[in-house]
């Protein structure tokens, strides 16, 4: 019974077991000599220890906030955790930021030796003040503005690359492969205020995208307008000019046939005139300057047909 309970001792001692998602860190009296792969490994009995490091399994810190119980019966508590959420902006404002990083450990030899405070059983507290740091140090460099609306995913990212450079200068051995920004939100006891501020901002930029819209509606129009009143213009002036050119011609025309012989353009012109003119009048009476004792033969009923107030034209010639 003795020698089966001694094999037994040493199998249990000499075999060890490597799950999939694991790899075997071996020390002998303490000192790292190798590590293994996942499956059945032999070790040295009494000398050898081996501690199992998940490398492909992802693992998750959560900061302001905590999460218990899985499926449908999952709470979140959050009233134990405010400490680590509450951060300075970078314009001296307080913003609650609740976040979750996703990491997972790339050099076991690192992740186990390296670093005081990371390693299993230490709840990663270093990487978790790591986290912190790097949080509160990007966080600082914004605006409250930006913290709360438009910046995130670029917190995000530039907290990831941080986080990362930082693991790798302190040879941590983990890999960050996530940063989740889950509630970002104003203090409790400021959010009333903050919401309206929210509000009146958002009616600003509607009645500047309002006032954008009636813009681009009336500066067009006007613009068209003002180019139809600007070629109308030029119409009206080129036509005038055309017109007073063409009368200028016409004078220096009839003024070239005048000095060459006034007296037929004289009565050219008086003969002109004349046919333009006499059309217009209603009934002629044409009466020579010598004849007399004319009046019995004026046609006066015709005349008040024709010029029915009386009056009329005479010309004596």
């Amino acid at each position: 019974v003795i020698i089966a309970i001694l094999l037994l001792t040493l199998g249990r001692g000499t075999f060890y077991q490597v799950q999939t998602e694991e790899v075997g860190v071996v020390l002998r009296f303490g000192k790292f000599i190798k590590i293994t792969d996942p499956g059945l490994r032999m070790k040295i009995p009494f000398s050898d220890t081996v501690q199992r490091v998940p490398v492909t399994r992802q693992l998750t810190q959560q900061f302001g906030f905590r999460t218990t119980g899985t499926g449908a019966r999952t709470n979140i508590s959050t009233e134990m955790f405010q400490d680590e959420a509450l951060m300075l902006t970078g314009d001296l404002n307080v913003a609650v930021v609740d976040w979750i990083v996703q990491y997972r450990v790339a050099d076991p030899y690192q992740y186990l030796f390296k670093v005081r405070g990371i390693g299993p059983g230490t709840d990663d507290e270093t990487f978790r003040d790591m986290n912190e740091a790097v949080m509160r140090e990007v966080v600082g460099d914004r605006t409250v503005t930006e913290v709360l609306t438009v910046g995130r995913q670029d917190i995000e990212v530039t907290v990831k690359e941080r986080l990362q450079a930082l693991c790798d200068q302190y040879e941590t051995g983990i890999a960050v492969d996530l940063i989740v920004l889950q509630d970002v939100n104003p203090p409790d006891a400021v959010k009333p205020s903050w919401d309206e501020v929210n509000q009146a901002q958002q009616q600003r930029d509607r009645m500047i995208n309002e006032a954008q819209t009636r813009y681009n509606q009336v500066i067009p129009r006007a613009g068209g307008e003002a180019q139809q009143t600007i070629l109308q213009a030029e119409g009206y002036s080129l036509d005038r000019t055309n017109r007073a050119e063409g009368d200028s011609s016409r004078f220096i025309s009839i003024y070239e046939q005048y000095r060459r012989a006034p007296d037929v353009t004289r009565q050219r012109l008086y003969l002109e005139t004349m046919q333009r003119v006499l059309p217009m009048l209603g009934g002629k009476l044409f009466i020579d300057e010598d004849a007399q004792g004319v009046l019995p033969l004026l046609p006066l009923d015709t005349l008040r047909q024709v010029i029915p107030n009386g009056g009329g034209q005479e010309d004596n010639r």
